[in-house]
């Protein structure tokens, strides 16, 4: 057999001065990475194919508040005596006035006759006041028997028919009033004609002669009422 002569030993040799060491990393192979394995992280600072990050969108402005009202400063006052003035009031219509002649002594029966068609064409009672200018009425005499009290009471409840004497002060006025002149004094039936006439609402009915109350062309016939 042929003597193949030994391959010399080969030793690692160590660089001279001046040459250096080679480096691990020089000697391994670059790895490449597997499938599905997380990507090496990228500074954006030294990578200029840095992708941009969109910007997050600040808050919604809300809705313009509205300026604060100026002080208005104040006028100066208006002076009096400019102003409109005022129209005149309104006056209430008169009522009308109706007469039942009769002498002064039946005046009291033909009052009573009245505030009978009166109470039959609808009026209430309490729409009723009788005033006399003479003696007082029998009802009116009645009432106060039980004290003036209780009579003022009925005036200011309105319940019932009124009687009362025509120069009474107490402010007193009914839609509807009927005066009895059993006083033939002109005096006494003008003035009572006069007061009854303001207390009157729609109308006032006359019973007894016409002459003393100042209307002498009064018509003698008895009207019919309204």
């Amino acid at each position: 057999m042929p003597v193949f002569p030994e391959e010399p030993e080969i030793h690692e040799s160590i660089p001279g001065p001046g040459v250096p060491f080679p480096r691990e990393s020089d000697a391994q192979a670059p790895r490449t990475p597997a499938t599905g394995s997380a990507s090496p992280a990228v500074n954006p600072a030294n990578s200029r194919t840095a992708a941009t990050v969109p910007a997050v969108p600040g808050p919604r402005p809300g809705p313009p508040r509205p300026a604060p009202p100026r002080a208005v400063k104040p006028g100066p006052p208006a002076r009096p005596g400019r102003g409109p003035k005022p129209g005149p009031a309104a006056r209430r219509p008169a009522p009308a006035v109706q007469y039942v002649a009769a002498p002064a002594g039946d005046a009291l029966e033909r009052a009573d006759d009245t505030v009978d068609q009166l109470l039959e064409s609808g009026r209430r009672p309490g729409d009723v006041l009788v005033l006399t200018v003479g003696e007082p009425h029998p009802w009116q005499q009645h009432e106060l028997s039980f004290g003036e009290a209780r009579y003022w009471a009925q005036l200011t409840e309105g319940d019932d028919v009124f009687y009362a004497d025509a120069g009474l002060t107490r402010p007193a006025g009914r839609e509807v009033v009927v005066l009895v002149v059993n006083d033939a004094s002109a005096d006494r039936a003008g003035a009572a004609f006069q007061q009854a006439l303001g207390r009157a609402g729609s109308l006032l009915v006359v019973c007894g002669e016409a002459g003393p109350v100042g209307a002498p062309g009064a018509p003698e016939s008895r009207p019919a009422l309204a």
